[in-house]
């Protein structure tokens, strides 16, 4: 194993009551802070440009560029907007970071707020993790008691309003203009591009929305230097990143380490796939990724290695997929997620998800018919590049892949259902009363198209 982990973020995640700002401090917190208040606001900005950072939220845009967008200031306020509404099946990290060291959020929306000339940042996260919501107040009531926020931080004169807004939990609010008219109050829809954020964003102010860990990831790169944070991962995608482990893992959680690091070296570290049994698929960065196989093992995790390879890197959530799974029902189960939360906006992505929800429930129970894979693969490249926005061409990601790597269960799909070819209870890592296919497939279509 050439790579290690490298513990950022995640370095105190286990100290006693890390989420208070009394652990915070103990451990070097919003040193950041003052380094960026000790310089030029431009200053700034160009140290996070010169690192490298990349957005973590999933598109991978150069975090310092973006900032670099918004106009010149034309003495009205512009906004920092935090998204926070993780919702992706397998995504998760900016909760657990949420959960653990809020305060590296809050400190990191003080020192991008500075850099831009915000005076009021928002951090949007999604409201059914109600303790996740809780903790985000108490961290940013500690820091304004603190002076860290409100009116002349540390004495700089340099004033900062922070709100925490919990949504009403719709998937497209992840996507950063539907998040914006959530936070106006509106339906939770995306906006028509351009104007972008940057320009005419909240309340049409120009906006910078950045992704939790992207933040989070600020207070380090200022009090280290860029060329501390450029020492890790590669040339094109510098830095370190949450690498989310769940599925068929002895050890799920977690893991911290430079991008560039393999799933290879990662399962090494997390005990490898549970005992007995072997990797069959796994998603390099979430459900609205192209899958990968045991051949993408050593496919080094960054941006450019993933996509040469078919893929994106995503929000690195790494799901992972034994023997014992069916292809069929799992792409079924993601489609079913993107059927239900598609906002209806645009054509292709609400009637074309409804769709392959369809044909895929038949395949599933062994009811499909002949044309059915070739009807997936039509439904899918009329989603792709046709919808409004990149959550209708995400939701096509695993079905085409897994056609790609698995064609012949599907195909299998034409005349045996999926439960007998893979009994659910074999993929389930603890003995329970299984259920009827028919209840199973009933109990998935609630609350659908």
């Amino acid at each position: 194993m050439s790579t290690e982990l490298a513990p950022v973020l995640s370095a105190h995640w286990d100290a006693e009551r890390s989420w208070t700002l009394e652990t915070y401090l103990a451990n070097g917190g919003y040193e950041g802070l003052r380094a960026a208040l000790a310089q030029p606001a431009a200053d700034v900005v160009q140290t996070v440009k010169d690192s490298g950072l990349r957005g973590r939220g999933g598109a991978g845009f150069p975090t310092g560029m973006k900032w670099g967008f918004l106009p010149a200031p034309d003495g009205g306020p512009r906004y920092l907007v935090v998204n926070a509404d993780e919702s992706e099946p397998g995504t998760c990290k900016d909760i657990p970071l949420m959960l653990a060291t809020p305060q590296t959020l809050v400190e990191g929306v003080a020192i991008t707020s500075y850099a831009i000339g915000c005076h009021h940042a928002f951090i949007y996260v999604r409201g059914e993790v109600l303790h996740v919501y809780r903790r985000l107040l108490k961290a940013v009531e500690e820091a304004y008691a603190a002076g860290f926020l409100g009116k002349d931080v540390l004495g700089s004169g340099f004033d900062l309003d922070v709100t925490v807004h919990a949504g009403a939990g719709a998937y497209i609010c992840g996507e950063e203009t539907a998040l914006l008219d959530s936070l106006e109050g509106l339906r939770g829809q995306p906006r028509l591009k351009p104007p972008f954020p940057a320009v005419a964003g909240l309340y049409a102010r120009p906006t910078v929305v950045n992704n939790v860990e992207s933040v989070a990831s600020v207070p380090q790169i200022v009090a280290r230097g860029a060329s501390w944070f450029t020492s890790m991962g590669t040339e094109r995608s510098a830095g370190h990143g949450l690498f989310s482990l769940s599925g068929h893992v002895t050890r799920p959680g977690q893991y911290e380490a430079p991008l560039g690091i393999t799933l290879r070296e990662l399962l090494d570290m997390a005990g490898g796939v549970r005992e007995g049994h072997e990797l069959k698929f796994w998603t390099p960065g979430g459900s609205s990724t192209p899958i990968f196989t045991a051949e993408h093992l050593d496919v080094p995790l960054d941006y450019e290695s993933v996509a040469a390879a078919g893929s994106m890197l995503g929000t690195r959530a790494l799901q992972i997929f034994d023997e014992t799974t069916s292809v069929v029902r799992a792409v079924t189960r993601w489609t079913e997620f993107y059927a239900h939360e598609s906002c209806g906006k645009c054509t292709p992505c609400r009637e074309g998800t409804y769709w392959l929800k369809q044909v895929l429930r038949r395949l599933e129970a062994g009811q499909g018919t002949q044309g059915d894979i070739d009807t997936l693969l039509d439904t899918c490249d009329n989603i792709l590049g046709r919808a409004f926005c990149a959550l209708g061409d995400g939701a096509t990601s695993c079905i085409t892949s897994a056609v790609q790597y698995f064609r012949e269960e599907f195909e299998a799909g034409m005349h045996t259902p999926a439960s007998e070819l893979f009994p659910p209870a074999r993929s389930a890592l603890f003995d329970y009363p299984p259920r009827t296919r028919a209840a199973a497939l009933a109990g998935a279509g609630a609350g659908g198209h």
